[in-house]
């Protein structure tokens, strides 16, 4: 059975629609109207092998907060819909990845009990309008929308795009083992048998 889905949001600030398959070959075709976030959602596109479509329009002109959420947002209920019952799904992942300076550790559970912890060192070099603020909103949306608990936990990094860069690979990568379909199991991976 195909993990796809089609999902489209439109508010007063925003419009956004994403197509994702969540057993692609990592192709991403992404605009947000926000250069830096397109970047990091094509970073977690090709190292979780996920094929997305996202278009946005937003309110870019008050800032990108609107957008970064409602895009983080639709994202995350992609992920759940196209997980439907998240029968034999392994649940759980983990990566570790650099990035020149940075190293990020993410582990997820796509257990339904949504949440989020965020910890990163302090930095010396910022990206500029798109930052670690934005950043932790993205993830705080993605994983209550996803039904994820997502621990991100970076040791150390000087550079802010690399901090962040490292933490949408890993993302992506802890993502695509989370999802993948044990062909030994039959129903979810938890003792109350349900998620």
């Amino acid at each position: 059975m195909a993990r796809t889905c089609r999902i489209e949001r439109k508010t007063s600030e925003t419009q956004v629609k994403v197509e994702m398959n969540l057993d692609g070959r990592g192709t991403a075709d992404i605009h947000t109207g926000i250069g830096f976030l397109d970047h990091m959602l094509t970073l977690f596109c090709v190292h979780g092998q996920f094929d997305l479509d996202i278009r946005a329009n937003g309110d870019l002109e008050v800032d990108y907060h609107h957008t970064v959420e409602d895009v983080a947002l639709v994202l995350g209920e992609s992920v759940s819909t196209a997980l439907d019952n998240r029968l034999g799904i392994q649940r759980y992942g983990f990566a570790v990845t650099p990035m020149d300076d940075a190293l990020a550790e993410v582990a997820i559970d796509l257990s339904n009990r949504p949440f989020l912890i965020f910890k990163l060192p302090p930095v010396l070099e910022s990206v500029g309008r798109f930052d670690r603020g934005l950043a932790k909103e993205f993830f705080r949306a993605f994983a209550f929308k996803a039904g994820m608990n997502l621990h991100i936990n970076v040791k150390y990094g000087e550079n802010e795009h690399h901090v962040l860069e490292s933490i949408y690979k890993s993302v992506g990568r802890a993502l695509k083992q989370a999802v993948v379909v044990d062909p030994n199991r039959s129903g979810v991976r938890s003792s109350k048998g349900v998620l």
